[in-house]
């Protein structure tokens, strides 16, 4: 079901109400910006697939179905989006040395449990390089699962699919994922990130 206040934004908004609309921009400017980033692997370009999310948002408001979580909406909007852009990428990926910094990388308030959070950030600039190698449909359920916690009705919503496709998208991604780190690991005695690694 949809958020009360989202849905009172909302129908402000339709009624020609402007700072309603910023209203919703503030309230999910994080969420919307850190998928983007980590969809794209970059500020600049994250903050422009962000606004022209927010964008598409208001230009189709009115498309907008109540009974639907208006954030789950909201990231399916930017993460198609994302998807779009990365099809059209013809440039190559971001170093490491480019990575932000841990404060920017902040998680969404729909946390995984604390260990694999510590694990994650433990692992955030190899686990974000690695993201960079998969397919964008791949790269999106991981972010999805992993940095936002969504279930996997939630993520088939977002991404429009099945949850068995989606079951299906993670458990390839994650075994890539897992392979690839271990192999680049393999003079490290340190233990594997185990959200990657876990059976669904």
């Amino acid at each position: 079901m949809s958020d009360p206040t989202n849905l009172d934004w909302v129908n402000a908004a339709l009624a020609g109400d402007q700072d309603a609309f910023a209203e919703i921009v503030y309230a999910h400017q994080d969420a919307v910006y850190n998928l983007c980033y980590r969809m794209l692997g970059e500020r600049t370009e994250a903050e422009d697939a962000a606004q022209e999310a927010f964008l598409r948002a208001y230009m189709n408001l009115q498309r907008y179905d109540p009974a639907r979580s208006f954030k789950t909406w909201l990231l399916s909007i930017a993460s198609n989006y994302c998807i779009d852009r990365l099809r059209r990428r013809r440039l190559q990926w971001l170093s490491l040395d480019d990575e932000p910094t841990e404060d920017s990388l902040a998680l969404s308030s729909d946390e995984p449990e604390p260990e694999d959070v510590a694990l994650l950030r433990e692992h955030s600039k190899a686990v974000q390089a690695l993201l960079h190698e998969l397919s964008p449909e791949y790269r999106a359920v991981v972010v999805l699962r992993y940095w936002y916690d969504y279930s996997y009705a939630e993520i088939a919503d977002i991404m429009d699919t099945t949850e068995s496709a989606v079951k299906s998208r993670l458990f390839r991604a994650r075994q890539t994922l897992a392979d690839r780190l271990n192999s680049r690991s393999s003079k490290s005695t340190a233990r594997p990130i185990n959200p990657l690694l876990e059976s669904y």
